[in-house]
């Protein structure tokens, strides 16, 4: 299992789409493996899930991610959890594995007032 964390300064950032660096976390046996982290192709509507899909990536933890581009991973097979707080790429995918990670809203809404537009 491969996971995808787009990055700002070590811990998730909101901005899924402006990132500048992801962290790729693999998982076996339910426990982490390795972690890279990778600059990402410059944005543009569908690069980033079609880049991450060709990386493996099976799971993208997102603060928040806009409708289009969680079409396209679905259509990739690749699940998408939005609304994952601000902690490190390892913290997450443990709450992730573990079950105990609490999501809020997705952030990205891709309304004026979305943060993911400033």
């Amino acid at each position: 299992m491969k996971f995808a964390i787009p990055m700002a300064m070590g811990k998730l950032t909101a901005h899924f789409g402006h990132c500048r660096e992801f962290c790729f976390v693999t998982v076996e046996n339910n426990e982490i493996t390795g972690t890279e982290v990778l600059e990402p192709p410059a944005h543009e509507p569908g690069v980033l899930p079609k880049w991450l899909h060709d990386h493996g990536i099976n799971i993208v933890l997102a603060g928040g991610m806009g409708p289009k581009a969680q079409e396209l991973f679905a259509e990739a097979g690749v699940k998408v959890v939005t609304g994952a707080p601000t902690e490190s790429p390892e913290v997450l995918v443990k709450q992730y594995l573990d079950q105990s990670m609490v999501t809020g809203e997705n952030v990205c809404g891709h309304d004026p007032e979305s943060p993911c537009n400033h």
